[in-house]
């Protein structure tokens, strides 16, 4: 189903399957000022042609639906329609999905159930973006390394505001100063006695910043016992 757009506002496009969640969304987003939802898509085909027709600025995206894969749709969206940008609303929780997500560039990645305040801080900060993206744009083709970096944090920002269940902010903070300044690298439990957590839970943290190509590890082979996972900054 399509809705009228008008220009000045940023035009939101609803892939999601089940119509009374995609319905309960745009009334959601429609608290917001400065957006209107223009149409909502139910399953592959309409995505598609609502997408070439309406050609919105902002895509809410689920992932699961019987017909398709949102993360593959991911890819169409990106080849066929790069000015449109998207923010993930979705089900899982696996931190393969949100590396994957993460990866094909969506500027964001909401966990259901769907919370108002959560929805509305993505969007504040995605309509900030796409304000100062569409001046740039308007005032110069160009763009200096000032406004490239202004750009460029402001997402990572936002990316970086999702974190997945059994990661703390604080504590990942921890590890990456941690990391920071160990040129040699460490394994779990040199981390684990660095900041008082225990290695299990050090390798977690490690391995979830391996999953956002953060850091890297390397196997070590010691003369007696199992090799061992070594993780240094890139």
């Amino acid at each position: 189903m399509a809705y009228q757009h008008q220009s000045e506002e940023i035009s939101v496009l609803i892939i999601e399957d089940d119509v009374r969640i995609a319905e309960i969304n745009r009334r959601l987003m429609e608290k917001v000022p400065g957006y209107q939802v223009i149409g909502i898509a139910t399953d592959g085909q309409q995505a598609r042609d609502q997408l070439a027709i309406l050609r919105p600025d902002l895509v809410l995206l689920d992932i699961y639906f019987p017909d398709m894969n949102g993360l593959e749709f991911l890819e169409v969206i990106r080849q066929d329609f790069h000015e449109t940008d998207v923010i993930m609303i979705t089900a899982s929780r696996e931190i393969s999905s949100v590396k994957e997500a993460l990866r094909s560039g969506v500027f964001d990645f909401i966990v259901k159930p769907l919370v108002f305040e959560r929805l509305k801080n993505s969007l504040e900060k995605y309509q900030e973006f796409h304000s100062k993206l569409k001046r740039i744009q308007k005032e110069n083709h160009h763009v200096n390394q000032e406004e490239i970096d202004e750009l460029m944090d402001r997402q990572k920002e936002q990316l970086n505001s999702y974190l997945p269940k059994g990661i703390d902010k604080i504590t990942l903070q921890k590890v990456t100063e941690v990391l920071d300044h160990t040129d040699e690298g460490l394994n779990a439990e040199r981390l684990a006695k660095k900041i008082g957590i225990s290695r299990p839970t050090a390798r977690r943290y490690l391995e979830y910043l391996v999953a956002k190509d953060q850091i890297g590890a390397d196997l070590s082979y010691g003369e007696v016992g199992r090799p061992e996972r070594i993780y240094r900054k890139k």
